[in-house]
């Protein structure tokens, strides 16, 4: 498959630091950023009781099928039309939104090294990680703070799934990538590590050299 994309896939376990990263990575590079998490399941079949028990912290909880299409789609330059995704009612809205790459695409998410599909087509394959109590203070900040959630919720799900399911399938995807980084290093130290691979794998990229 030909691909005029350049794409920079980021994985790593929840709060571990990816998004921090790829957003910092997106403004370096004036590229926009692909999340995974828009590609979950529509679950409106499902009593609001049973999406609540569903596991979100495993691979077949996404759409990879339409996830891949899209990938690739983009890969060749092609726009699509991103799936949106509503985490109050864990169904996907009846409105889709465009959404195009630019000569770069970064491709965010837990599971973004896990298929082959994506690791194909990715350029440079990048591995956020962090140690579980860093993640677990992370993800209390961000989802109390932000999400109104409580301390004891947050805590239990992260016991019960988000902890598991990163060591049974997020954290040996680690195996797969071109650059595995802490997350807990200086940010800066991690986007200068990201743009000369990216400057070493790509003659077209050259422009983006780090000093």
């Amino acid at each position: 498959m030909t691909s005029s994309v350049y794409i920079i896939s980021i994985a790593g376990p929840s709060c571990a630091g990816k998004t921090e990263l790829s957003k910092r990575l997106a403004h370096e590079l004036s590229c926009p950023v692909l999340l995974l998490d828009g590609y979950y399941r529509d679950l409106s079949r499902l009593t609001p009781a049973e999406r609540a028990r569903v596991n979100f912290d495993e691979p077949s909880a996404l759409d990879e099928l339409v996830l891949f299409d899209q990938i690739r789609a983009l890969s060749r330059g092609e726009s699509v039309a991103r799936p949106v995704y509503d985490f109050a009612t864990h169904t996907r809205t009846p409105k889709a939104e465009n959404f195009v790459a630019s000569e770069f695409l970064i491709v965010e998410g837990l599971f973004a090294l896990y298929w082959p599909e994506l690791r194909n087509v990715a350029g440079s394959k990048v591995f956020v990680n962090a140690p579980d109590s860093v993640c677990l203070r992370r993800r209390l900040m961000r989802d109390v703070v932000e999400r109104g959630r409580t301390a004891e919720s947050v805590i239990m799900q992260f016991e019960q799934t988000v902890q598991p399911m990163a060591n049974l399938y997020v954290r040996p995807t680690a195996k797969y990538a071109d650059l595995r980084l802490s997350g807990e290093q200086a940010l800066s130290a991690s986007l200068d590590a990201v743009l000369n691979h990216i400057y070493r794998s790509s003659p077209a990229v050259r422009r983006f050299s780090v000093a």
